[in-house]
């Protein structure tokens, strides 16, 4: 069985497999709750539990994956350039939106740490929990961060952002899709992008912005504190 779960091919095909059924049980129940991300994440440490694969022969293949992060980042970037004009228009109250999302979010690192009496080094991965996960990476390992908590802060933000984005829109009667896309993008990066994308192409374009502008400023905000 170790020979088997020293095969980098595994790691692979599992998250694949287990993205592929999440899709479509989403799909299937049309449940929001059921976000693929999520179910694939909890499928993979289901069977890292009950079969005794090490997290170490899992990233062997699954790590790979990692690769894409940036370029799936990067092909935001074609919506964007469509939305060059609108983004034009919106420039300031998009970089303040984004400003105010940045501020709220590492406040909130730093009240929740305060309140649950977590050291400088849990604060340090939590801080980045509302940027993409390249950029959050890099300001959890300058901070002294965990990487792997960072991502999973990163992982629980985008999916929040993806389950609830709908639903708290509806709440606020929000209607205009500049508004509804920065609040995405600024606050649960690129898995809640994909969301915006479902909701238009304007809404996704200026989440893909947001995503951009919010880990700039982040980057220099986590310099500063």
């Amino acid at each position: 069985m170790n020979a088997l779960f020293d095969l980098p091919l595994l790691g692979i095909l599992l998250c694949c497999a287990a993205y592929t059924f999440g899709t479509w049980l989403n799909k299937k129940t049309g449940w929001v709750m059921l976000n693929p991300f999520l179910i694939a994440m909890l499928m993979c440490m289901a069977f890292l539990q009950l079969t005794g694969m090490s997290l170490e022969q899992f990233n062997r293949g699954a790590s790979i994956l990692q690769f894409f992060l940036i370029p799936a980042t990067c092909a935001i970037a074609v919506s964007i350039y469509r939305q060059r004009k609108l983004l034009g228009a919106y420039f300031l109250p998009v970089v303040l939106g984004c400003l105010v999302s940045s501020l709220v979010s590492i406040g909130a690192s730093y009240v929740l740490g305060f309140l649950f009496g977590l050291d400088e080094v849990m604060v340090a991965s939590t801080v980045p929990s509302s940027v993409t996960a390249p950029i959050a990476i890099d300001i959890a390992v300058g901070r002294g961060g965990i990487v792997p908590i960072a991502i999973l802060c990163v992982a629980i933000t985008g999916i929040a952002g993806a389950i609830f984005s709908p639903t708290l829109i509806k709440l606020f009667n929000i209607t205009d899709p500049v508004e509804m896309g920065v609040a995405i993008g600024a606050s649960s990066h690129v898995l809640g992008t994909s969301k915006a994308l479902e909701l238009g192409e304007v809404q996704g374009a200026m989440s893909g912005i947001a995503i951009g502008i919010s880990g700039i400023i982040t980057v220099f905000l986590s310099l500063l504190i």
